[in-house]
């Protein structure tokens, strides 16, 4: 589950200690869920914040939950992971959804070669095209097919339908905070380094 968080006596930041439970855990079984008998299994045989824990190990859990509504949608509409991302990439730009095989790199991380592999396979399924440039003819662009958007397209359907459901239990107010709670954390955890690009 999640990591055993070692104990941060700080009141300034309303941290607890060992013995510091958060005020929904430890009492009615009925509203418990995985990460409060978690808690439970651990308490007193490691040290550790259960409010933090209790924190981390959801958001652990919750993220488990989104990476496979992800994988179910692409596996519906028979795409692998690295081919929706790519589709993802050229669709952000736009129509017709065009870029460079460099610029796909750099946005997925991936090398020169790697790249030209995804493109290889992508292009032989019918979801992207390579064009020639017609007044520099070094220059490749890729470009989203109809059946490249339309695949992309589903998947993105089916996330958002199961993605809106796991939020099912908050009011559109309770969606707002949490969205600006998470955001809080999230600019704090990334600091000044470079987020990366959805």
């Amino acid at each position: 589950m999640g990591t055993m968080h070692n104990v941060r006596m700080n009141d300034a930041h309303g941290r607890g200690n060992a013995g510091s439970r958060p005020a929904t855990e430890g009492g009615d079984t009925a509203t418990e869920d995985s990460v409060d008998r978690h808690i439970a299994r651990w308490r007193d045989k490691a040290p550790f914040d259960e409010r933090v824990e209790g924190i981390i190990t959801r958001i652990q859990l919750i993220n488990r939950h989104i990476r496979q509504t992800k994988n179910r949608a692409l596996a519906e509409v028979g795409l692998q992971d690295f081919e929706f991302e790519t589709l993802h990439r050229l669709a952000s730009r736009g129509t017709p959804g065009r870029a460079t095989p460099s610029e796909l790199a750099a946005e997925l991380k991936i090398s020169p070669a790697g790249m030209t592999g995804r493109l290889d396979t992508l292009e032989k399924a019918g979801l992207i095209r390579r064009l020639r440039e017609s007044a520099d003819r070094r220059r490749i662009d890729i470009e989203l097919t109809d059946t490249g958007r339309e695949r992309w397209l589903a998947a993105m359907n089916l996330r958002a339908v199961a993605e809106t459901d796991m939020l099912t239990p908050f009011s559109l107010e309770d969606q707002d905070e949490l969205s600006g709670l998470l955001k809080r954390m999230l600019k704090h955890v990334e600091g000044d380094a470079e987020p990366p690009v959805p």
